[in-house]
């Protein structure tokens, strides 16, 4: 495929997106990228925070973590480019350690994912004995090896509730855990390895951790109320790492993938999306007769250190190579292995 032609399937996707000028630029960057995937004989996954002229032009499979998880592990290609962040990346490797996985950021890392470390769980299943330990996906390899099984803020509710346990261990965000302990009924408990109820009573519990993604904690209830003030007519979707009351005050809440389903169902012509706001301009460009609201510019600083230029380099040069020691990765791959099972 030419640059120009290249140029004009991104033009007719990102217009209303992307100034044409910009888009000219990133066609050319998008055609260097392509011609070295088939060098390379690479797959290029991209989460749905990535940038939309990454996004729409050189992504081979796209969408949330658990949507990646599923086809990471059936790609066939030698080398895979995780467009996300380092713990996304090593999810990758996890499941497929035959394979070179390059993160073409060297950092991209998570607040979130290094709010906890694998001590931190170790004390957790010290202090709540026999309790089952579901990690967020959202954590490092280390951590999903101490865990029984993985999640997603799609089935985080239905991975605690499979155990059928009193007590269930979900670490790290705080806030999912808060969501998921009241969809499901249970008293929260939130241990930080500072405080927390260790005692032994048959109420059901959620043991949660004071960690929290410096994206979604930014929301508040206010925005939610302004937003109604002004577009009454718009629906608000809300991200479970968003604090129970912003939830609350939604009209829906859902892991990523969700709430793109959520705006191909619906029939209402204006939207807010509550998490990353570049997914807002993915999904608009994906659905140019729903208008997306433009509530703030809060951008993850980890997920855009991912950029064209980032990916054609790590294709260029094979380099940020992700490893994962086989002591992590092996328990690692059995937690995730049972979240694909159970979801």
């Amino acid at each position: 495929m030419s640059v120009e032609r290249l140029y004009r399937q991104m033009r007719d996707a990102l217009r209303d997106v992307i100034p044409d000028f910009e888009l000219r630029i990133k066609a050319e960057l998008a055609h260097e990228i392509l011609r070295l995937k088939r060098e390379r004989n690479a797959v290029i996954l991209a989460h749905n925070y990535m940038e939309p002229a990454l996004y729409f032009s050189v992504a081979d499979l796209r969408g949330d973590s658990l949507e990646l998880c599923r086809q990471v592990a059936k790609v066939s290609q030698d080398v895979v480019v995780f467009c996300g962040v380092r713990f996304m990346a090593e999810t990758a490797k996890v499941l497929c350690p035959d394979k070179t996985v390059l993160l073409p950021a060297e950092e991209a890392g998570c607040s979130l994912a290094a709010g906890i470390t694998a001590d931190d769980v170790r004390g957790l299943k010290a202090r709540f004995p026999g309790a089952p330990v579901v990690a967020y996906v959202n954590t490092y390899a280390e951590v999903k090896a101490e865990a029984d099984v993985c999640c997603t803020s799609g089935n985080a509710a239905t991975v605690v509730e499979s155990f059928g346990a009193d007590t269930v261990i979900l670490v790290p965000d705080e806030f999912l855990a808060r969501n998921v302990a009241r969809e499901t009924g249970r008293r929260i408990v939130i241990a930080d390895g500072t405080n927390g109820d260790t005692s032994h009573d048959d109420q059901r519990r959620l043991v949660g951790w004071r960690s929290r993604c410096e994206v979604h904690e930014q929301f508040t209830t206010e925005d939610v109320h302004a937003v109604r003030q002004q577009f009454p007519d718009a629906v608000i979707l809300a991200h479970p790492e968003c604090s129970p009351e912003v939830v609350e005050a939604s009209d829906f809440a859902a892991s990523t993938a969700g709430m793109i389903r959520h705006v191909e169902r619906c029939d209402a012509s204006r939207y807010l999306l509550l998490t990353e706001c570049t997914m807002g301009d993915n999904v608009a460009a994906a659905h140019p007769d729903k208008e997306m609201l433009r509530l703030c510019s809060v951008r993850c600083p980890h997920m855009n250190e991912i950029t064209l230029e980032q990916t054609r380099d790590a294709l260029a040069r094979l380099q940020y190579e992700v490893e994962v020691p086989e002591v992590s990765r092996a328990g690692a791959a059995r937690s995730i292995q049972r979240m694909l099972a159970v979801a």
